[in-house]
């Protein structure tokens, strides 16, 4: 029975992507776990897997397609026993309406943890693959998948399919959590369901076609939107539209920081670990998070989500554009722990190799441009994130010191940017001020 591969979801808000590569033609005979394509979001290239194993008898879509829907057939595969010949072809008015991608960007960087594909029968319902499973009866499911559930522990009785016939696949087993998590988070999957769904729009404003007549005799490169860029666009200005902002900034005298660092890095040296200020900075709103548990939160559409680890996103700039890898339970990680994590996703970044569930999630974030000379600056917050602490440069100015005389310390600017519906202003002072306690009194990250 001929099969259609559809066009996989990546990651939870991915809606479309490009087909950047084909590794298979048709005629090929594939296996499962097997990389057939490579698929690009709008941050990453993926790996794409075989589910089944057979022999592609169709490929729906062209290499460098933009713009393919999630669920659109992309390749048709033809199981045992079925001609190639017999393949069904998908009518010109069916065909996902796409436009050729730049060159540059089907060439972008392929990530190095492969995603697995998601594939459907051309017949079944998603309501019969979505059915839940009799309790002794077969269950369907992939080899890898299988393996994964064992490594894992899970129950694939457990657990719903979205391939073929409701057969559970790999991005299945990877998604699932034990059911006692999944029952409570249902219902706020299910509330935040038609917010993830709607897709954020573009800023209201002047078109494309009224600027460029104003520069109409001007000499100008015109430069397409590519797929992050588009997205940090729309994202940024939903933040800005839907998100209450409000500002706190405290100063934060960083000698005593510096010269526990210098101690530190002189022991570490041997190690090869280099700790970095912004090392510090991690750690201190990791442990800022415990000790304030209620700023450690996300917005949710018509609820708030309390977490209790402190996973915290930092923006790392790309050329393009920039990614919030999060480094996950930053709480219970030592400094050289965050700072070796911290430079291989700042690494992988740059290159384009994070996966999405390494900079998707969190629910704090720390953007730095004091190493760019910058004094102080108001971020935006990252949605869902309750907030986003901006800092600034490390600099040397008079301040009045404890026995009330003028002496010299190196001071640094923070601006915590609060989204206002999940943390209110005192509150956010309450956290600021665990951040600089911690920085201003190091040691205190070691207790």
């Amino acid at each position: 029975m001929a099969i259609e591969i559809l066009m996989p979801a990546l990651s939870p808000t991915m809606e479309e992507g490009t087909l950047a590569k084909w590794h298979v033609k048709e005629g090929d005979k594939i296996k499962s776990g097997q990389i057939i394509a490579e698929i690009e979001t709008d941050k990453a290239t993926m790996e794409f897997e075989a589910v089944d194993e057979g022999t592609i008898g169709s490929l729906l879509v062209a290499e460098g397609t933009a713009g393919v829907k999630v669920n659109a057939p992309i390749a048709v595969l033809i199981v045992e026993g079925e001609s190639v010949s017999a393949a069904p072809k998908v009518a010109a008015s069916a065909a996902p309406v796409v436009a050729p991608v730049v060159a540059s960007v089907v060439a972008s960087v392929v990530a190095t943890a492969p995603v697995a594909a998601a594939v459907v029968a051309a017949a079944p319902s998603a309501a019969s693959s979505a059915a839940p499973k009799v309790e002794g009866a077969r269950v369907f499911a992939s080899p890898l998948a299988r393996r994964i559930a064992a490594e894992k522990g899970l129950d694939l009785n457990k657990i719903s399919g979205s391939g073929p016939h409701g057969r559970i696949v790999r991005a299945d087993v990877e998604s699932a959590k034990p059911m006692a998590a999944a029952v409570s988070a249902a219902p706020v999957a299910a509330a935040s369901a038609p917010v993830a769904a709607a897709k954020p729009a573009m800023a209201a404003g002047m078109s494309a076609e009224t600027v460029m007549k104003m520069y109409a005799g001007r000499a100008y490169v015109e430069v397409p939107l590519d797929g992050m860029r588009r997205t940090i666009a729309a994202r940024l200005t939903e933040a800005k539209q839907t998100i209450p902002h409000f500002y706190l900034r405290r100063d934060i005298r960083l000698d005593a920081l510096l010269t526990f660092r210098e101690q530190l890095n002189k022991g570490l040296e041997s190690r090869g670990v280099k700790l970095s200020v912004n090392d510090f900075i991690i750690k201190a709103c990791a442990l800022a998070l415990q000790a304030v548990p209620n700023a450690n939160a996300v917005w949710a559409g018509d609820r708030i989500l309390k977490l209790k680890p402190s996973d915290v996103a930092v923006a790392v700039a790309v050329e393009g554009g920039l990614f919030t890898p999060v480094l996950r339970d930053a709480e219970t990680k030592t400094l050289s722990a965050l700072s070796a994590e911290m430079k291989d996703l700042a690494a992988r970044a740059k290159t384009r190799k994070l996966a999405p569930q390494e900079y998707q999630g969190g629910s704090f974030a720390i953007s730095n441009l004091g190493m760019m000379g910058i004094d102080s600056f108001d971020a935006v917050i990252n949605p869902p994130h309750g907030a986003i602490l901006a800092v600034g440069a490390g600099v040397k100015r008079p301040v009045v010191l404890k026995d009330d005389t003028v002496g010299v310390a190196t001071v640094m600017t923070v601006t915590l940017s609060v989204d206002h519906r999940v943390i209110d202003g005192a509150l956010g002072a309450e956290f600021l001020k665990a951040v600089v306690e911690l920085l201003e009194n190091p040691l205190a990250m070691l207790a």
